[in-house]
């Protein structure tokens, strides 16, 4: 709209009271109301709904691709998100709106189930104002990638006890810092050792005399990977085998030398180091130091500091060599299996991690391969898993995924292989098909738009089955 054109839009609506707007309004033909009802969402307005937000900061451009919310919605609910003002493009996950790429099939998924759900931001200025809002809503959809809180100037401890609060006061937030941190936290895989998805002898060390000991004693026996608890990525997971191959036969029956040397692969690069035990120990305790020796790592070591309360733990697992062959991972809704992808790492490598040259195969949730795991991870583990994890009171996440590698030897038959946990993340998971959506330096322009018809179908398919199961979930 020109200059001179508005002029004219301001001229004539000078004086008019708001009945004799909204009476003009009307005479206007469906195609000039609709460009006003753009203008409009393109005017940095609040998020249309039945919860008043105008008390916030208006982050986002509009609110291109969202549905129009119901007038008496069975739930209202909010999909909250964060812009990055000192990140290009408001982060790496926006899209030229301001808006998460995937944000829209997450809201139109709970729009088509007869629930209103508001797209707002977190700023962290407003922060009281913000979760004084967030008590008009009955859930709260969290996607909010790690870190962007902290990088945009914030408290991301002050925000998830925000959260914390919304939840003790009966709001549904999917998915808790709660949920995010015991699920993605490395100890997970030994509170599930028991199920036909873990493994007995994954041991959890919190300390560095706990992991001294452990470590030397597992590290004799056979082959491990020992997991940080806070890197991402792959960062601080190492592979580590005896240089020299001499394990023992029973477990318990010798311990590691301080001197024994180890061939160590870290799971980000697949780069290989070489150190002694009690150079990977004291690496792994106290970081870069004369004692730890020269190290090619991107990473500073350190996985303790800060103990148990601050996430300071390694898991210790025993290695499966059939991770060459690939890994896993389970896309789910809820309880609802929608996609499996097998991730192979690149030629000579382990790691399958983004970036590192691995290929991946796409299957559907009734892939007939790997049909027995399916069930025993859906129909007889997942029900403990919540409860194995210290979250009995919490619904499983709404968008979540689980990784496995086949433990089993090589030769065994299909039908008896096992699969273990490898990690689950229910931390801010992309919907890989809304990819399109996101700006960056070739695409600045990204949007809603720029995702193919059929990617937008898959889509909404996965956000309206969101929004079945957050129903049902709400209305128990």
């Amino acid at each position: 709209m020109g200059s001179a054109a508005s002029s004219e839009v301001k001229n004539s609506m000078e004086g008019k009271s708001a009945e004799e707007i909204a009476a003009a309004l009307k005479e206007l033909p469906a195609d000039q109301l609709a460009k006003v009802k753009q203008a409009l969402s393109d005017s940095g307005a609040p998020c249309p709904g039945p919860v008043d937000c105008s008390k916030l900061k208006v982050v986002a451009k509009d609110y291109k691709g969202l549905m129009e919310q119901p007038k008496e919605p069975k739930f209202k609910g909010a999909l909250c998100q964060i812009f990055v003002r000192g990140q290009p493009y408001g982060g790496s996950d926006k899209s030229n709106n301001g808006h998460r790429y995937d944000s829209v099939p997450f809201a139109n998924g709970m729009i088509t189930s007869g629930m209103s759900c508001q797209l707002i931001h977190y700023t962290h200025e407003e922060h009281d104002a913000f979760f004084e809002l967030c008590k008009n809503f009955n859930f709260i959809i969290v996607r909010c990638n790690p870190g962007q809180i902290k990088a945009d100037g914030g408290d991301q401890q002050k925000f998830d006890d925000g959260m914390r609060a919304m939840r003790k006061a009966g709001v549904q937030v999917w998915p808790s810092p709660d949920v995010m941190e015991k699920m993605g936290a490395k100890d997970a895989l030994c509170k599930v050792a028991t199920m036909s998805i873990g493994l007995e002898d994954t041991l959890a060390y919190y300390s560095p005399e706990e992991f001294a000991a452990g470590f030397k004693k597992t590290m004799a026996f056979q082959p491990r990977v020992i997991k940080q608890n806070r890197g991402s990525s792959g960062e601080g997971i190492w592979i580590i085998k005896l240089k020299d191959g001499n394990y023992c036969k029973e477990y318990g029956e010798r311990l590691c030398e301080d001197g024994e040397k180890l061939s160590l692969m870290e799971a980000n690069d697949n780069h290989e180091e070489e150190h002694t035990v009690a150079e990977f120990v004291e690496f792994c305790v106290a970081g870069r130091n004369e004692k730890s020796g020269e190290w090619t790592s991107k990473g500073v070591g350190k996985y303790l500091e800060g103990g148990k309360a601050a996430g300071g733990q390694l898991v210790d697992q025993r290695f499966c060599p059939r991770i060459v062959e690939g890994e896993l991972r389970y896309n789910l809704i809820v309880d609802s299996l929608v996609g499996i992808i097998h991730k192979k790492p690149k030629e000579g490598g382990i790691s399958a991690v983004g970036g590192t040259g691995s290929t991946y195969t796409y299957y559907g949730p009734e892939e007939p391969l790997f049909k027995n795991l399916t069930h025993s991870f859906l129909k007889v583990d997942l029900p403990h898993v919540m409860p194995a994890l210290d979250l009995a009171e919490e619904p499983v996440p709404l968008w979540w995924t689980t990784d496995f590698i086949n433990s089993s030897p090589e030769g065994t038959k299909t039908e008896d292989e096992k699969w273990i946990v490898g990690e689950f993340n229910c931390s801010c998971v992309g919907i890989s098909r809304c990819l399109a959506a996101y700006c960056k330096d070739d695409t600045p322009n990204a949007s809603f738009d720029d995702i193919s018809a059929e990617d937008k179908a898959e889509a909404t398919k996965y956000g309206d089955l969101m929004g079945e199961k957050a129903l049902a979930i709400l209305s128990k």
